[in-house]
């Protein structure tokens, strides 16, 4: 099993209630060290709305999705992985969220979180290689994040093979189950805050090697299967709902 390294540790040792006293300027600056340890990791990043109030900071009368957008219609040409140019979108707007475009250097598996649990500790317990993992959970739902490899952007169209679980921001209401972001969707990189005092977190660091994805997607599928089967909430469903 991959050794943790220490930047995990660290995360791990970080006080999760916020109780301590560091200043602000203290945690400024460690969310932009968390944030350009995902850009070190290759991961492209692209600003976000942050929470207002209740609300979301975009100029939308009632944001659908407060605090979970990229700013701009063009974030998948603007999303970067260049450390100068993420640190001057954070000092351009300190309060941002970011987003992180997948289907082209990675891919994210998405699962409700108790599906997620149970899923980590059966790929751990048959020793395999599990890359980041963050949990993002706005106060009513909960979901685990598992940043894979990607299936690519090949030029031959053909030879990229699409997924009933392929997720884009569109069709979010119809994957309640396993949701697998790839070409043309994306989530938010932690740290980052949403409406009502709810977080996008690290479970495991960005420095960790992304997996193929196919190696983890039977355990979340199955793991997902039961969770649908156990749940009292109806919505629930491995599969997406249609399109």
């Amino acid at each position: 099993m991959q050794r943790e390294s220490r930047f995990s540790q660290w995360l791990r040792r970080r006080p999760r209630n916020g109780a301590d006293s560091r200043t602000a300027a203290a945690a400024a600056a460690e969310r932009e060290n968390l944030l350009l340890a995902a850009v070190a990791a290759g991961f492209p990043l692209a600003p976000a709305a942050h929470p207002e109030g209740y609300g979301c900071s975009c100029v939308r009368i009632g944001c659908p999705t407060p605090a979970r957008h990229p700013l701009s219609f063009a974030w998948q040409t603007q999303a970067s992985s260049d450390s100068e140019t993420v640190g001057r979108w954070l000092a351009d707007d300190p309060l941002a969220n970011f987003i992180i475009a997948t289907g082209s250097e990675l891919d994210v598996l998405d699962v409700p979180a108790e599906a997620g649990r149970s899923a980590l500790k059966r790929l751990d317990e048959e020793r395999v290689e599990v890359g980041p993992v963050a949990e993002s959970d706005d106060g009513s739902h909960s979901r685990m994040l598992f940043f894979t490899a990607t299936r690519g952007t090949p030029e031959d169209e053909d030879e990229w093979w699409p997924c009933e679980l392929d997720c884009h921001p569109e069709t979010m209401d119809e994957h309640p189950g396993l949701r697998w972001h790839c070409r043309g969707s994306y989530v938010l990189v932690p740290p980052a805050r949403l409406p009502g005092g709810g977080s996008v977190g690290w479970l495991r660091g960005p420095e960790r090697q992304l997996p193929d994805p196919l190696t983890l997607l039977e355990a979340l599928t199955d793991a997902c299967a039961r969770h649908a089967r156990d749940s009292t909430d109806q919505d629930v469903a491995i599969w997406p709902l249609g399109r």
